[in-house]
């Protein structure tokens, strides 16, 4: 495995920001602009990251593409085409997004539509649809699971690469949002088991943080630093890395630099016969 953080930290230029990253012990990193973006810009931190020895894990979306308001959706829409071709451009290994909804004011919100076969055939056809646009060489398209959303667990992922049907689709790793009930949680190292093994060859990279179940009733799960939850993060390192020993490993959901800082100097320490140095 390889660290990265979700977080660019603060840098004034792109050489500072690679060398940053690289400076901590990180071997992955989230790219820091969009397609918006000049082309000169763009080119300057894909420079900067390979003259670093820095592996692009993900450039993100994070749009509704499915929205209810047709030009909130249409711009999207365009908006995760333009990142998928700069993702393919710049050499990262995925784009990614979550499937969305169009039930709700959320883009990410729990709503009942979001797991109706009306749902499902729109975030196939809009993945195939950006696939198609973009056409990727290098870079997978790939989903972040949701607990409310699809895919929501291993059997849904594989269904869902099954009906997009596209070689370009692969698989974003985030284990914790697929843990959403008491079984997956207190039987958590094998489920771990089960989506590596169903998931497997498919798997592009991963999002490394933990959960707790809160005291207060009922069930209540947080999602929380590494650490600071029960997530068994050497068995977790030790999947990704038997799955791909460069497997991407993100940091990520946590408020300030000096937050990314510490949780990266944890996991480091904790998990070092793990990381590919």
């Amino acid at each position: 495995m390889i660290l990265g953080l979700s977080a660019s930290l603060t840098y004034r230029t792109p050489e500072e920001w690679a060398k940053k990253h690289k400076e901590l012990g990180c071997k992955a990193v989230v790219f820091p602009i969009d397609c918006t973006a000049s082309a000169a810009e763009i080119e300057a931190f894909q420079r900067a990251a390979r003259q670093e020895g820095l592996v692009i894990a993900e450039v993100g979306i994070w749009k509704n593409v499915l929205a209810a308001e047709k030009t909130e959706r249409k711009r999207a829409v365009e908006y995760a085409v333009g990142q998928l071709r700069m993702a393919d451009k710049i050499g990262a290994v995925c784009c990614v997004n979550i499937v969305g909804t169009p039930h709700g004011p959320l883009w990410d919100g729990a709503y009942a539509g979001n797991f109706s076969s009306e749902t499902w055939n729109m975030a196939v056809e809009s993945i195939q649809y950006m696939i198609d646009e973009a056409a990727p060489r290098h870079t997978k398209f790939a989903i972040e699971p949701m607990p409310w959303m699809v895919p929501s667990g291993p059997d849904e992922y594989l269904k869902l690469i099954c009906d997009v049907n596209r070689e370009a689709f692969g698989v974003h790793m985030d284990l914790v949002n697929m843990i959403n009930c008491p079984q997956r949680y207190l039987f958590a190292d094998a489920f771990m088991e089960e989506c590596f093994e169903k998931l497997h060859g498919q798997i592009v990279s991963c999002h490394l943080k933990d959960i707790l179940l809160q005291k207060p009733f009922t069930f209540q799960l947080k999602e929380s630093a590494c650490g600071e939850g029960v997530l068994n993060l050497e068995k977790y390192a030790e999947l990704a890395s038997r799955e791909n020993p460069q497997m991407p490993m993100i940091i990520e959901h946590l408020d300030s630099d000096e937050a990314y800082l510490q949780s990266l100097q944890y996991v480091q320490k904790r998990l070092s016969n793990h990381i590919t140095i």
